[in-house]
């Protein structure tokens, strides 16, 4: 497989944060105003956190967490029934010549921010902090 020579960094490059944000966004709204044609899933609060994208723009992997964090796994039974069709529906706001493949993973970042708001709290790491 070939290197890319313009790409030295371990990071996303500029297009593939650009195209993760607009799946997100698309994403997002789809969800939000129900466009697939699943009641079931018109019916859960999806929250999609962050999109990240294959180098080659084939592969898009959507961090969801359900509204309240409950029901994770009705929600992703449900995502992967209508994976087809919410496909079509990012595609459609895109103008890429691939639609990519989507793939859902629970979106983990609440559950850290909480925990380090935890530590932030704890007597020993306030003292540390304030000297």
């Amino acid at each position: 497989m070939a290197r890319n020579r313009f790409q030295e960094g371990s990071g996303p490059s500029q297009r593939q944060l650009r195209v993760a944000e607009l799946i997100r966004r698309t994403l997002s709204e789809v969800l939000q105003r129900g466009d697939i044609h699943d009641p079931e899933l018109n019916r859960l609060s999806i929250t999609v956190g962050e999109v990240r994208v294959s180098p080659d723009l084939k592969i898009a992997t959507a961090y969801v967490v359900p509204l309240g964090g409950q029901h994770a796994d009705d929600m992703f039974a449900l995502l992967d029934r209508n994976k087809g069709e919410l496909r079509r529906a990012v595609s459609q706001g895109l103008t890429l010549k691939y639609a990519p493949e989507l793939r859902f993973r629970l979106d983990q970042t609440f559950d850290n921010l909480d925990e380090t708001r935890r530590l932030f709290a704890d007597e020993a790491v306030r003292r540390d902090i304030e000297d």
